[in-house]
């Protein structure tokens, strides 16, 4: 099977992609496309495998074109005999869950930063944002376990990237300050050999990518 993952180092989404496929020992399959997916400037390439012009999206030779992480994930869990991201019973509720919740996170925040590079930020918005953010990273707080061991599912994973993708965009945010249980976690989850081989680093060469 021939996977091709178009990517970018700065955006969190892909790099919930990659996460994904290390801890399922699969990430060598890859081949990554550097996409530069800028709202205002569609890019024909990119606008091929996904007409939205947004990543991650995966090409692969037995079908068309998977889309989100979300998707892209699930797809990974079909291949191999590693642990399944996507546990069954109960269980798979409350990941899914913290997966929503920590994709919206990462949304929050890329819109945040979009806000406030804008000529005339909206006052408002910015606010609500921030409270928004707040609130989410209180909630994660309350909800923190032990620090992660084993093999991490899918909640797991988009919480680490979107805590990754704070530290590395809003480093000012300081979103550990007050919320210990969620800092021990994060901690734990940022040793793993998947964060470490995909941590985010800016690309100065393509200065144009928001994400």
């Amino acid at each position: 099977m021939t996977l091709v993952l178009h990517w970018s180092p700065r955006s969190p989404f892909v790099r919930k992609v990659m996460v994904a496929a290390h801890e399922r020992g699969i990430a060598d399959a890859f081949t990554c496309r550097r996409s530069v997916a800028v709202t205002t400037a569609p890019d024909a390439v990119l606008m091929a495998a996904n007409p939205l012009n947004k990543i991650p999206v995966m090409e692969r030779d037995d079908g068309p074109p998977l889309l989100d992480s979300r998707t892209i994930c699930e797809f990974l869990d079909g291949i191999g005999d590693a642990p399944p991201l996507h546990p069954q019973g109960p269980a798979r509720w409350l990941a899914l869950r913290r997966q929503a919740l920590a994709d919206g996170l990462c949304d929050l925040a890329i819109l945040w930063r979009g806000e406030c590079r804008r000529d005339a930020p909206s006052a408002p918005h910015v606010v609500a944002y921030a409270v928004k953010t707040r609130a989410t990273l209180d909630r994660f707080d309350a909800e923190a376990s032990d620090p992660a061991v084993g093999a991490l599912d899918i909640g797991d994973i988009a919480l680490g990237c979107a805590l990754s993708y704070l530290d590395f965009r809003f480093a000012d945010l300081a979103w550990r300050e007050g919320r210990e249980r969620l800092a021990r976690w994060q901690a734990a989850i940022e040793s793993r050999t998947s964060m470490q081989a995909t941590a985010i680093v800016d690309d100065e060469a393509n200065p144009m990518a928001p994400v």
